[in-house]
């Protein structure tokens, strides 16, 4: 038999940048392909090896980011793909349209605000007619601003806030759930901000505490069902959250730089973590939080 290469080893520190970023601003809710340097989604090198094969999936927040990322990898593992997108979004959207249907991959999008309940239905039921079923659902559209201190933050802020990052993933999963067979999987995204609070995202650190208790308190019932669900909470990510007013103007340029690994993941540094809890490895896997933050949660 020949002798199969060895895989080489890469140094974590090392695989991305980790010096400071160049200032950038962009009006809410930002585009990734604007963004300087662009975060890493691997749009031209992730390899499947058909893990996913025949899923289908919603995927949120699929057009830029942590989401652009998990669309790719997933899409590429076998999986048909639905993404919801804001209008002010469509540009990045869009782009992933050539980049998969020229590979044979499925993919549908739809322009939707998902704050309103009847959209988030509509949304589900559009992706179980276009792709004949749904076995995946990933909640992962966010909003996140900073305010460096509470007199700024408005109650329209925080309204919003809620209706993006939580009440459109309860209205998500109860509109997906009776589409769901044994075997499917719902990922919701929260963040490392849940239980390592940033003092200027008050709201935002407060709405991804709440999803990350509606998504431990729902996989109990459906389990039940034979559906496994489980929360992926990222670290600092370089995506266009950062510099559309998620983050303070003086800490864009060293977004990341104050963890462990002295660097931001990129967006395909979490995909892994989702395409594992699509996939058939996951079976006894429910109910879980999963961090990714470069080693924020060991401090």
């Amino acid at each position: 038999m020949p002798k199969e290469k060895n895989t080489p080893l890469t140094d974590p520190l090392e695989k991305y940048p980790h010096t400071e970023f160049p200032m950038q601003k962009q009006q809410a809710p930002g585009l990734q392909s604007r963004m300087r340097p662009l975060p890493d989604s691997r749009e031209k090198t992730y390899r499947g090896y058909g893990r996913l094969q025949g899923r289908r999936a919603l995927i949120t927040g699929g057009d830029s980011g942590i989401g652009r990322a998990v669309a790719i990898a997933c899409a590429r593992e076998g999986t048909a793909v639905t993404i919801p997108y804001l209008p002010e979004e469509r540009e990045d959207g869009m782009s992933l349209v050539p980049l998969l249907q020229e590979e044979g991959r499925k993919i549908h999008l739809m322009p939707a605000d998902l704050r309103k309940e009847e959209v988030c239905k509509q949304g589900i039921d559009f992706a179980v007619g276009r792709m004949d079923g749904l076995d995946l659902l990933v909640c992962n559209a966010g909003m996140q601003t900073a305010q460096e201190d509470i007199a700024d933050l408005t109650a329209r802020q925080i309204q919003t806030t809620f209706e993006v990052n939580v009440f459109s993933v309860m209205y998500l999963c109860k509109a997906a759930v009776p589409h769901l067979s044994p075997g499917s999987s719902v990922v919701i995204t929260a963040s490392a901000e849940y239980d390592t609070p940033n003092k200027v995202l008050l709201d935002y650190a407060a709405s991804k505490s709440a999803v990350v208790g509606f998504g431990l308190a729902l996989s109990k019932p459906v389990i039940g069902k034979g559906i496994c669900l489980n929360v992926v909470c990222p670290g600092p990510v370089w995506t266009p959250l950062e510099g559309s007013g998620g983050n303070s103007d003086d800490q864009i340029p060293r977004h990341g730089l104050d963890t462990p690994m002295k660097r931001p993941a990129q967006p395909v540094e979490m995909a892994g973590v989702y395409v594992f809890l699509a996939s058939g490895e996951a079976s006894y896997v429910t109910g879980e939080v999963y961090g990714r933050t470069g080693g924020l949660s060991s401090k």
